[in-house]
């Protein structure tokens, strides 16, 4: 009880600082205001204050709350699944793939060169060898969240937010398939092997990929056959809520197999699922089957944004700050950082130049994949197989980027995205919801209309 009490103080304090943060005329997005409010109220600030306040004390009671980001990001992975419409797709498919694929391409090239040269220079003691590969694979994730508060909170509309839904969410399945081989390929350099373990690197990857968007699309499809059975859209809401917390409960579950192979050696495959893979399949297969789907992703997105403010609450209660104290976790993090926007940056820009896309794509869209989170921190937390102390430091290098990526990155979004053009200016929004007011008035109350053209002929 004391957890939820904190969890809904979170909340109260990440509304809060957005209102100072206007009052400030501080032109931040909503996320950065949550994700600072979370560190306050986080084990860092508050919680290590032991002030009579329902703060979160430590990371275990974050942990307690942990099945609120789990939903968070399940039903934000099933919105960018609305992005996969085939109308859509016809227009950028083609565009969105290619740069998915090469973006999460360079970045991880650009990142692995870049420690790579680090670990030279510093020498193995510092940076390992394995944990700079394993920090160059995941690179290549951005995180879906940040990116789609921003694009929903300022209404950004264009050709830059068309591909970049798209593209942020192709990079799980390209950054599962790049980690995987990666952390491959480190684990054999940290066992002084040489051998590669096939079922870890080309398997096991190929299984969670392939198995998640199948259950996807199964899912997706019995949401779509079971809308048709009611009548109010208010039921076929609490019917599609209830399979997106249905589908993250199943991707949850994992499953060991041991397979002989030709009878002499033993190879365990891993059956796991990726939720945010699963959950977009099942919103990609529900919008373009059910004819429903436009409003209820309407009403959804209504209903769910309370739910994506605790995440980026909780998201940032949970940044350790302790990592900060270490001088070479700063230094390889700030080159870890440089080295992936570059990447980002410029595999965006090199990959739309080929393909022809508009100026505004070229130069605007490698900026708003800059964000990282919770894929990152999912590959950080599986570098454990590197050993205590080589895992250890792969997840405080990722610790302390996220920190930065989470607290800049929802700013570059919408710096990029109104550079671009695709963010209305604040007095041009004014001036829509003054007049967008004006006309449900009129409708409400035309007789009040007729009265006011009555007296100004």
């Amino acid at each position: 009880m004391n957890n939820l009490l904190a969890t809904a103080f979170a909340l109260f304090a990440g509304l809060i600082m957005t209102r100072v943060f206007k009052f400030l005329k501080f032109k931040f997005p909503d996320v950065t205001a949550f994700l600072i409010a979370g560190v306050c109220v986080g084990p860092y600030v508050l919680g290590s204050l032991n002030l009579p306040l329902p703060a979160f004390k430590s990371m275990q009671e974050l942990e307690s709350v942990a099945v609120l980001s789990k939903i968070a990001l399940g039903f934000i992975a099933f919105d960018i699944g609305n992005e996969f419409r085939l109308a859509q797709l016809r227009q950028m498919g083609k565009a969105a793939s290619i740069i998915g694929v090469f973006q999460a391409v360079i970045a991880t090239v650009f990142t692995d060169i870049a420690l790579i040269a680090l670990y030279y220079f510093i020498g193995e003691d510092i940076l390992p060898l394995p944990v700079a590969i394993t920090l160059g694979a995941v690179a290549s994730a951005t995180a879906p969240a940040a990116t789609l508060m921003v694009v929903r909170q300022f209404k950004a509309k264009g050709p830059v937010t068309d591909l970049l839904l798209p593209v942020v969410a192709l990079d799980d399945a390209v950054g599962l398939v790049i980690f995987a081989v990666s952390i491959g390929i480190a684990q054999a350099i940290a066992l002084n092997s040489g051998a590669l373990n096939i079922i870890a690197t080309i398997v096991n990857p190929s299984v969670e990929i392939i198995g998640s968007l199948i259950l996807g699309a199964l899912m997706g499809v019995l949401l779509s056959y079971l809308e048709k059975l009611f009548f109010s859209n208010s039921n076929r809401l609490s019917l599609t809520i209830a399979f997106v917390l249905m589908t993250i409960a199943l991707a949850e579950s994992k499953f060991d197999l041991s397979v002989s192979l030709n009878n002499l050696d033993y190879a365990n495959i891993k059956i796991s699922f990726s939720s945010l893979l699963v959950c977009m399949m099942l919103g990609t297969v529900f919008c373009n089957l059910s004819e429903y789907s436009v409003d209820i992703m309407s009403r959804s997105e209504k209903w769910s944004a309370p739910l994506y403010a605790v995440f980026f609450v909780l998201s940032g209660a949970q940044l350790e700050l302790s990592v900060f104290k270490y001088p070479a976790v700063t230094l390889i993090g700030v080159v870890y950082i440089i080295a992936r926007c570059a990447g980002k940056y410029f595999g965006a820009s090199w990959t739309s130049s080929m393909l022809h896309c508009d100026d505004n794509v070229k130069k605007y869209l490698g900026i708003t994949l800059f964000p990282q989170a919770g894929v990152s921190l999912g590959m950080a937390i599986s570098a454990q197989v590197l050993g205590h102390e080589m895992g250890g430091l792969v997840r405080n290098i990722i610790l302390f980027s996220v920190f930065i990526y989470e607290l800049a990155g929802p700013m570059l979004t919408k710096m990029a995205l109104t550079k671009a053009g695709e963010i209305q200016p604040a007095e041009a929004e004014h001036k829509y919801r003054a007049r967008f007011e004006r006309k449900a008035a009129a409708k409400r109350y035309p007789h009040a209309n007729l009265l006011n053209n009555q007296s100004n002929p």
